[in-house]
């Protein structure tokens, strides 16, 4: 109805690549059935998470109509209140949990509602609004624009690190597949700033390229760049713009190095902050663009549940994460009564308290750790689809298991074990951090690289030992010529 009366429509996102990613694909959307819209993307350190009622207030003094939000607003309870109240129409779209019941909107989108009766539940923020667009396309018969979409519904979709199984799975597949061809002139700079052009985009270039020079322009405290980055039609501005998310990425690099740096510091003065059952650590003036990806690192190292807490005038804003095994949200939900606020899920959480608790949170997280999980219930664990041969690696190994693909949470590209291989180069260490080197076996040799593990391997292997390796295969292409290589995921000094 919206659309039918020429109503301006507002489109409330989130800061993050799934969030963003939404935003532009339903913008596009409604513009083209002939909408009039406007967005808003919160700015992290001002607005902070979720929606908020100025914004609403401000939107209906704007002469906004019907608000849709996407990848947020499951319990924005009080904002639509208020919209409702401003006469201004509500349509959640999101894919969080619900609590406690839903707002009062006009419809709201989401495939976690209890009473929702839609197969796939896995479906990302992006992923819904692309549902959404599929109904109005329907209806209005423009089907065939369908598939265009999809290139960003699958950035969104990788980034948001959900299963890709199902829909999903179709998503990224129809989508990693548009990405060969971009005619968005934005998009077309991104993948040119990130060294993609001319070659076949993966899900795993995606995840560790594409998305997160979208996501530093959120993290580093923006948002709109990416809005105005795809729906640029002037080619160099798309370049400018894609330069300063490469930019912001770089500065979000440098700003995460260096507390990382700082953390190793206070492990080597107090070496038992590593061997808390859950780490709880903090620091003055950590960027909380960053704190997030700091958590998941050290998490991945010491194998365990990770608290990073910034301070910022007497305030602590923190992030967690927590490998399988431990509900980290639960874990939170034992201490509640010392935050401000706190969300998310077993895996990843965020939280603002006052900066007097944090010596009580750490006793109180780890008092509940103690007593749900064990040494084991941590230990990382690699799960092997076969055992073969070096050998047996060839082009046509390799193409089947790229059948699988896209690869990713749910979907894990095929893992192999290889035994008593042998060593036939000193390994290199790469920018400092990447171990590199070549194993040979039944007179089949190949390039071998474990990807951030300069520091957790060392010493590495050394030319008179054998060794069992842990790998996936990929293919890399050097002066025109394809070949393949062994990603090693762990290795075994024999």
């Amino acid at each position: 109805m919206g659309i039918q009366r020429q109503e301006k429509i507002l489109i409330y996102g989130d800061y993050d690549v799934d969030g963003t990613t939404a935003v532009v694909i339903l913008r596009k959307a409604l513009e083209m059935l002939g909408s009039q819209t406007t967005y808003h993307i919160p700015r992290r350190f001002v607005d902070g998470y979720g929606m908020k009622s100025d914004v609403v207030q401000q939107a209906a003094v704007d002469g906004v109509k019907l608000i849709i939000s996407v990848d947020t607003g499951i319990r924005a309870f009080d904002v639509v209140e208020t919209a409702t109240a401003l006469g201004v129409d509500c349509i959640i779209t999101d894919h969080h949990l619900p609590e406690n019941g839903l707002p009062k909107a006009m419809a709201v989108l989401n495939p976690k509602r209890t009473d929702c009766q839609y197969p796939d539940k896995n479906l990302c923020g992006v992923g819904v609004a692309f549902k959404l667009v599929q109904a109005l396309f329907t209806r209005a018969g423009k089907e065939k624009y369908l598939a265009s979409f999809l290139k960003i519904v699958a950035i969104g979709t990788i980034a948001d690190v959900v299963p890709l199984v199902g829909e999903n799975r179709v998503f990224t597949k129809i989508g990693l597949e548009g990405l060969k061809m971009p005619a968005n002139f934005g998009l077309k700079s991104l993948i040119e700033v990130c060294g993609l052009d001319n070659r076949v985009i993966t899900s795993s270039d995606v995840g560790f390229r594409l998305a997160p020079r979208i996501n530093a322009v959120g993290r580093m405290g923006g948002g709109q760049q990416v809005i105005e980055l795809f729906a640029s039609v002037d080619a160099e501005r798309s370049k400018r713009l894609a330069q300063e998310m490469d930019r912001l990425n770089r500065e979000r690099q440098l700003i995460e190095e260096q507390i990382l740096n700082q953390v190793q510091e206070r492990f080597k003065a107090e070496p038992s902050l590593a061997r808390q059952w859950v780490v709880v650590i903090d620091g003055d003036g950590w960027h909380r663009g960053v704190l997030g990806i700091v958590a998941t690192k050290l998490s991945e190292k010491y194998s365990r549940p990770v608290l990073v807490i910034g301070r910022e005038d007497r305030i602590g804003y923190g992030s967690g994460r927590s490998p399988k095994g431990f509900h980290l949200l639960s874990a939170l939900e034992s201490c509640r009564d010392l935050f401000d606020r706190f969300g998310g899920h077993a895996q990843a959480v965020g939280f603002q308290l006052r900066a007097d608790c944090l010596d009580e949170l750490r006793r109180r997280v780890n008092e509940h750790a103690a007593s749900v999980i064990t040494e084991e219930t941590l230990a990382p664990v690699l799960e092997i689809d076969a055992e073969i041969r070096l050998s047996d690696i060839d082009g046509n190994l390799f193409e089947e298991t790229q059948k699988l693909s896209p690869f990713g949470p749910s979907n894990p590209q095929p893992l192999f074990a290889a035994r008593e291989v042998a060593l036939i180069a000193e390994p290199r260490i790469l920018k400092g951090r990447h171990l590199k080197f070549r194993v040979e076996q039944d007179g089949r040799a190949l390039d071998a690289i474990g990807w951030n593990m300069a520091q957790s391997h060392s010493p590495g292997p050394s030319l008179d030992r054998s060794l069992s390796l842990a790998f996936a295969i990929t293919s890399i292409t050097y002066q025109r010529m394809n070949a393949l290589q062994l990603i090693v995921k762990d290795f075994k000094i024999l």
